[in-house]
């Protein structure tokens, strides 16, 4: 269930949107002044805020920056000034979307659901990226980089990699490491572990740096933050 910040003094406008909202089944908690509504986006974590202009105490203009120093919630601004000067302002203060009053709850929702895909959009390229101190393996293209340059890396040496920098701090036994990266029916020793951490170690380590990969006497191998 998404979570969602309106802060919106008009008390009939704020009760239209959040009977509308709860509809469609959204878990929304409604502020009705621009320091209530502050301390509510910085104090806990939304998936939107829907934010007015013109608010008593902190306007909706300060209310956005102050959140946008400190967090990247998406912000929808909500107000009855439509002109090309308020949108600007709005939108330099750090918001993602403005809609003017009045609107049609279809029209919030569609923007809504754009935030939203946005977002799913950004966590989907975070998950696709691995990266350890200089060390960044792109997923979706099978790209290995250090420092920005390239690292060639044979296919078992990339599975390796990719299986120990997904399992950061976490002890990897030489039996984990083969099953997973050769197979359980490959015919080879686990010795065959070492042999491609020692590749590895040689590719992606440098002169006098201690290792990415350390090895855990009698068991294994880890990557440590």
């Amino acid at each position: 269930m998404k979570n969602i910040l309106l802060i919106e003094d008009e008390k009939n406008m704020a009760r239209f949107i959040e009977l509308e909202l709860r509809h469609e089944s959204f878990h929304i908690v409604v502020a009705y002044d621009g320091k209530t509504g502050l301390d509510l986006a910085l104090g806990e974590e939304w998936d939107v805020i829907l934010l007015d202009l013109m608010l008593p105490g902190i306007d909706g203009l300060e209310v956005c920056r102050k959140i946008r120093a400190t967090k990247k919630t998406p912000i929808i601004m909500l107000t009855a000034r439509d002109s090309v000067t308020d949108r600007v302002f709005g939108l330099d203060s750090g918001a993602d979307d403005y809609i003017p009053k009045p609107f049609a709850i279809e029209e919030l929702l569609a923007r809504m659901r754009v935030v939203f895909r946005r977002q799913e959009e950004q966590m989907a390229g975070q998950r696709s990226l691995l990266m350890h101190g200089e060390l960044q393996v792109d997923l979706n293209a099978r790209v290995v980089s250090k420092a920005d340059q390239i690292i060639e890396l044979t296919k078992r040496e990339y599975d390796l990699l990719v299986k120990l920098m997904k399992n950061v701090n976490r002890v990897l036994a030489r039996d984990m490491l083969l099953d997973t990266v050769w197979g359980f029916e490959a015919a080879v020793e686990t010795n065959v572990v070492d042999v491609y951490v020692r590749y590895l170690r040689n590719k992606i380590d440098s002169p006098k740096e201690p290792s990415y990969i350390q090895t855990v006497r009698g068991i294994g191998y880890v990557m440590r933050k």
